[in-house]
Formats: structure tokens, C-alpha cells, sequence
């Protein structure tokens, strides 16, 4: 039997010190390794690295997706924690490892300049966190290209993200979403600048809205579509026809290359509709429309899109005053109208409503004579008289002059009350002006004709009260509100007293009926010769007729002065 000689056993103990160092090549603790999954045990996986004993990995290191298609014979790669715990074990972390190797790929990114892919996981102090393998940091401003105000809208949600800033050692990365958005606009805008033209339809999204307008992206450049290039028809504001966001097909109106500058316009993609206007909207034509929005002067009403024509307030109503359009009609309203003029140069249309129905003044003459006896509600009291309205619609007034025969009315309150029926007579019509002059005291016959003279005679003396005191004398109201005037040469001397002195308003007052005149409705009185009882004082000198005359005519200037009105 033959043995080994020296030099073979030599080669074989060499060969065998060769293994036994092979087994601590690159094992050292804080690397990255390969190795081979052996067994998988209820908590644990062995792991063979090539080392004196296997390494052991915790199976909680596992996602679940991974533990599915973990078997004996898979390669790994692993992170050295420690050649020897207290029991000899080789212990092995498949976290740390693939931590690592993200690490080492995010730095190749950063370098590279490559992005990243990443998702939203939580909202913190000045930004968000985001997972792209290792949770990194994205700024506030790093977000998007304009400021976001729902932050917590984006957690969920997954991008592409730029590096920025990275440091492995302190475990520091910083992201942005903001500069690949920049790049990939810059992309756009070349591509679009270099193909933009005037007169060119393209499509754009809604990036802002202001009072005047709506900008568009028109892909990385920005274009304004003002509120006049809209719609031909009224545009109140225009968020009442966009929202940011909204896509929109625009034509390109101007484009300026030195400045950039872009308009754009929606409405010249159709014909204006104000063409040829007068010949689809002519004169004294009827038209159908809707109220779509009300001034202070009037109502305009849309006749077809783009399209609007005015009813002024004065042609809404051929009986009423109209203060405001919201009395007659409402924005919504279908209405029916004439047109009036179309100004095709002005974009304008003056309508009509009052002219799609009979003008009441057309008829009221024949329908109404003079002195016919209507009824009829008070509508509204002024300073010179009462407003009346008949059933056609038109208000008649009765003039504080026609109130009553005999008694000196102040105001027209004094006589009636708003909403208070009364009876009235036609006194005239005026068709040209549309005034409708109505009477209240020609219900009755007229005391000064008849009843008047016969009861109140020359050198008669009866009892009346006083109802106001003037300079030049007392005004005495009798029965039947009959005024009369004591002048006051008529009075007596009483040097010592003022007339407010020696009468007070309110006074019953016995005096003398010096005069009667009907045709200027004048009752002259006097106190001069009476005595306290009421009886003539023989001495009392003869009165003078000048002195009757005088006040008579200042009793005509008073009642003048108080009666004087703003007419009918």
C-alpha cells in the first residue's frame, strides 16, 4: 500500500489553508454580500455566504410578497451585522442590504441626473414625505409649478421626482417635482413657440381666471382670452363660462414674439351674429325674448345668442311711471316685445313692451267725457294733490284746488288717505301730454252760486272761530268751512295789544258780514262795531268801503298764495 510523500501532504495542507482563508474573504461586518438560501425554518432563514457557518436572517425582514416566492436554493443579497453573536451564529440582515443597494441606485440617479419614482406617505412641516425606496424630503416650493393648497390631497399619490441633495451618511435626501415640471414645460414652450401662428386653432386648459379674462396653458406657454373675446352675446364674468382646469379649443387672435404676448378669442370661430341686423331685426317687428339682465334704465333681453336688445324703462308701460324695470319683469322672464331701432355699427337694439298692446290714451277721451263720475283707488298723495287710478290703468289727479268749494285745504292728507276709494269727475283729458284732470268738489253743487249768498247777508252777525291770525287781519271760519276775513281797519284801535295779542286761533268770535262776493268767493267781516254782546255800537264811525275792498283782496291773495301747486 503506498503513502503520501511529503511534498503531497505539504500541497494538501496548503490547499486546505487555501479554503480555510477563503471562508473570511470579504466577510467583514457592515458589507454587502451574496448568498444562497439553505433552509427556512418557522421564524428564520439560513442563509450560505461561503463563510466558516451560516448566516441566519428573521423571516419578519420578508415583505409579503417576497415570502411567497422565498425557497431553498434563492440567491440574496445580504448585509453582514455580525460574524459571531454570543452563540457563534453569523448573523445577516436582508433590510440593511436592500436599504443599501437603494441608497447606492438613488446616488447613481442623482449623479446621472435621472428621475425617480416615488409616492406621497405623509404631510410635515414645510412639505411632504415622500417613499422612493428611503423616505426623502419634498419642499413645499418643490411641488408643482404654482403654490398647492391641499397638501393632504397629494398623500397617496405617486410621481416622478428629481434628486436634488443627497448625503448617505446623515441619511439626508432632498427631492423635486417642481424642476421636472420645469423641464418638461420648457419642452413644450419650445415646441410651441415654434409652431404657433396667427389665425391657428389650438387647444389650451384654463390656468387662471381674473375679472378681465382667462389665461390658458397653451403647452408651457400662456395665453389670455379676454372677457370681450368670449361670446359675442354678454359675458357678466368669466367664471360664468370657465373653470381652471377647463379644456378649451382657441384661435389665436395676435402673437407677439418679441414680448411673447398671446390673444386669444373664442367667439371669431363663428360668424357675428350682428351682421346683417337691421334686415332680421327691422322696425316695428314683433320678437320673442328672454330677460337676462336688469339696470337701473332698463332691461335688455337676449333675442338669440350673442345677441341682446334694451326695453328702456319709459317703453315698458304706456299708464305707469316705472321707477325701477324689477316692478315690471324679472331676469328669466319670456317676453314679447317691438323693436323700436337696430343699430347695426352700435351693436344695438332698442325694443318695445308698452307697443304690443293698445295705448289706453287712445281711448280714454271717447270712453271718458268731461264730467262723467268715476271710482277709483288713491294710488299716491303729493303737496299739490291726489293721485287717483282708474280700472285701464291711468292715474287721474285731483288738484288740491278741486277739493273742496268752500274750505281752505293745506294739504291733500288733510282730505284723503292712500288706498282709500273715492268718487271723482272728469274735469279734462290731455292725450298729448297723457293727463287725466279729475274733480272732487264738483260732485256737489257749488255753495257760492246758491246757497252761499242767501245765507250769509249783509249786516248779519254771526258766530265763527278763529282759524288764523295775519298782519293785516283775523281769518274767521264759519259753518261749512266758510272763511271769511276781518281786515284791520275793521278790528279797532287798541294800541296797547297786537292782533296775536287780542285773538287766538281757536276762539269762537262773534262778527259782523260786511260783504259777500261770489264771483271772487270773499266774505268781508267785521268787529269794529261790536260790542262784547254782539250788539252795534252806535258811536262806532261809518266804515269805509276802500277798507273792505282792501281786505277782501288780501283775503283773495292768501288763499291764492296757499292753494299755489305744482299743476296737474
Amino acid at each position: 500500500m503506498s503513502t503520501m510523500s511529503d511534498t503531497d501532504e505539504a500541497l494538501d495542507r496548503g490547499a486546505l489553508e487555501a479554503l480555510y482563508k477563503e471562508t473570511f474573504k470579504n466577510i467583514e461586518e457592515g458589507t454587502i454580500t451574496e448568498g444562497r438560501v439553505i433552509a427556512i425554518q418557522k421564524d428564520k432563514v439560513v442563509v450560505d455566504i461561503g463563510y466558516k457557518s451560516e448566516g441566519l436572517i428573521s423571516l419578519n425582514q420578508f415583505p409579503p410578497d417576497e415570502l411567497g416566492a422565498l425557497a431553498v436554493g434563492n440567491h440574496l443579497q445580504v448585509y453582514i451585522e455580525q460574524r459571531e453573536d454570543a452563540e457563534g451564529n453569523l448573523l445577516l440582515s436582508k433590510e440593511k442590504a436592500d436599504k443599501m443597494k437603494v441608497w447606492e441606485e438613488l446616488e447613481v440617479a442623482h449623479q446621472e441626473g435621472r428621475a425617480v419614482e416615488g409616492k406621497v406617505i405623509a404631510r410635515i412641516k414645510g412639505g411632504m414625505m415622500v417613499d422612493i425606496g428611503v423616505k426623502a424630503f419634498l419642499p413645499g416650493s418643490q411641488i408643482d409649478l404654482t403654490p398647492v393648497r391641499d397638501l393632504d390631497g397629494l398623500v397617496g399619490a405617486t410621481f416622478e421626482f428629481k434628486i436634488i441633495k443627497i448625503n448617505h451618511r446623515r441619511g439626508n435626501i432632498v427631492i423635486s417635482r417642481r424642476v421636472l415640471l420645469e423641464e418638461t414645460r420648457d419642452k413644450r414652450r419650445q415646441h410651441t413657440l415654434s409652431t404657433l401662428a396667427e389665425g391657428q386653432l389650438i387647444q389650451g386648459t384654463v390656468k387662471n381666471i381674473t375679472d378681465y379674462g382667462a389665461f390658458l396653458d397653451l403647452g408651457g406657454i400662456d395665453g389670455l382670452l379676454h372677457i370681450t373675446d368670449m361670446s359675442w352675446g354678454r359675458v357678466g364674468h368669466p367664471s360664468d363660462l370657465f373653470s381652471v382646469g377647463d379644456r378649451a379649443e382657441v384661435l389665436v387672435l395676435k402673437y407677439v414674439r418679441e414680448s411673447g404676448r398671446i390673444s386669444l378669442g373664442i367667439k371669431q370661430k363663428t360668424a357675428d351674429p350682428w351682421m346683417n341686423i337691421a334686415s332680421r331685426y327691422p322696425e316695428a317687428s314683433r320678437v320673442h325674448g328672454k330677460v337676462v339682465s336688469l339696470t337701473d334704465y332698463g332691461a335688455f333681453v337676449e333675442l338669440e345668442p350673442g345677441v341682446e336688445g334694451l326695453v328702456h324703462v319709459s317703453e315698458m308701460s304706456w299708464t305707469h311711471e316705472v321707477r325701477h324695470p324689477s316692478r315690471v319683469v324679472s331676469v328669466g322672464d319670456a317676453i314679447e316685445a317691438q323693436v323700436l331701432h337696430a343699430d347695426q355699427q352700435g351693436r344695438k337694439i332698442s325694443l318695445g313692451m308698452k307697443q304690443t298692446v293698445p295705448n289706453p290714451w287712445d281711448i280714454i277721451q271717447s270712453r271718458y267725457p268731461a264730467g262723467t263720475r268715476i271710482e277709483g283707488k288713491v294710488k299716491s298723495i303729493t303737496d299739490f294733490g291726489a293721485f287717483v287710478g282708474l280700472d285701464e290703468g291711468i292715474d287721474g289727479l285731483i288738484h288740491i284746488s278741486d277739493m273742496s268749494w268752500t274750505r281752505h285745504v293745506k294739504h291733500p292728507s288733510e282730505m284723503f288717505k292712500k288706498g282709500q276709494r273715492v268718487s271723482a269727475v272728469i274735469l279734462c283729458i290731455d292725450t298729448d301730454k297723457e293727463r287725466l284732470s279729475l274733480g272732487y268738489k264738483q260732485l256737489t253743487a257749488d255753495p257760492w252760486e246758491s246757497d252761499i249768498p242767501s245765507r250769509y247777508l249783509v249786516g248779519a252777525v254771526v258766530t265763527g272761530v278763529v282759524s288764523k291770525v295775519a298782519e293785516f287781519g283775523v281769518f274767521v271760519r264759519l259753518d261749512d268751512d266758510v272763511e271769511g276775513l276781518i281786515h284791520v281797519s275793521e278790528i279797532g284801535t287798541d294800541g296797547s295789544k297786537t292782533l296775536e295779542e287780542r285773538f287766538a286761533v281757536g276762539q269762537s268770535l262773534p262778527v259782523r258780514i260786511v260783504k259777500v262776493d261770489s264771483d271772487e268767493r270773499k266774505i268781508a267781516l267785521s268787529v269794529k262795531d261790536e260790542t262784547p254782546d254782539g250788539r252795534q255800537d252806535p258811536d262806532a264811525p261809518p266804515r269805509a268801503q276802500g277798507d273792505i275792498d282792501q281786505s277782501l283782496g288780501r283775503l283773495v291773495q292768501d288763499k291764492a298764495a296757499s292753494s299755489s301747486s305744482d299743476g296737474a
